[in-house]
């Protein structure tokens, strides 16, 4: 049998894998806009792409803790200002 450990490291496994999944949607389909600028713009800087895809996932996760627990809709603006702000991370929403 697993230990719990195994369990939870299987999730953040999914869930990164997930939200990866998500950026590279957003990159690929220009929506919004920001993604692709900003993984360009980091691309042009030097970083990886591995690096900027965990960046922008960072992003995206910090914006879905704080919808989730704040019970409201995904705000598109905080999400674009703060893709267009990296590789500088947003600080975690209180």
């Amino acid at each position: 049998m697993s230990e719990p450990t195994d369990i939870d490291n299987d999730e953040e496994e999914f869930t990164e894998t997930t939200l990866i999944e998500a950026i590279e949607n957003q990159i690929e389909s220009e929506n919004p806009p920001a993604a692709k600028a900003t993984f360009n713009k980091l691309t042009l800087v030097g970083y990886e792409r591995d690096e900027i895809l965990q960046l922008m996932a960072h992003v995206l996760a910090v914006e879905i803790d704080a919808l989730l627990e704040e019970d409201r809709a995904f705000n598109t603006e905080w999400y674009e200002t703060a893709l267009r702000a990296l590789p500088e991370l947003p600080p975690e929403k209180q």
